[in-house]
């Protein structure tokens, strides 16, 4: 399951969870593409529930993506990644020390408050 919802002007929630094909994994990133138009300084909630690594396959479209998901990203200044699984917490918090201009913080799924308060703080 990967589901993209527009919620506001400059910010998608985004939701996570099981494991993706390459048909699920090219409609997801079609989708998160189109929503994503006319976003500038955006914000990011993503919750991830019952993470399962996607499929070969599926790795194989978000690789051939690379470049459209790096100009995508450019869109965004911060991301809220809500997950109970501290190994995602920790990669999510890394890939956020990677990716110029992004910055990314991750939070129990209890802590939507939390979450949503670090988003839309100056």
């Amino acid at each position: 399951m990967f589901t993209v919802t527009r919620v506001a002007d400059n910010r998608l929630d985004i939701e996570f969870g099981g494991k993706l094909d390459s048909e699920e994994m090219k409609a997801a990133l079609d989708d998160l593409s189109s929503k994503a138009v006319g976003i500038d300084n955006g914000l990011m909630l993503y919750r991830i529930e019952d993470f399962a690594l996607p499929t070969l396959s599926a790795i194989a479209v978000e690789f051939t993506r690379i470049p459209e998901m790096f100009k995508l990203i450019r869109q965004f200044e911060r991301a809220a990644v809500m997950c109970d699984k501290q190994w995602i917490q920790t990669i999510s918090e890394l890939e956020g020390k990677l990716i110029p201009g992004l910055h990314i913080k991750a939070f129990d799924m209890n802590q939507v408050d939390q979450a949503e308060l670090w988003l839309t703080s100056p």
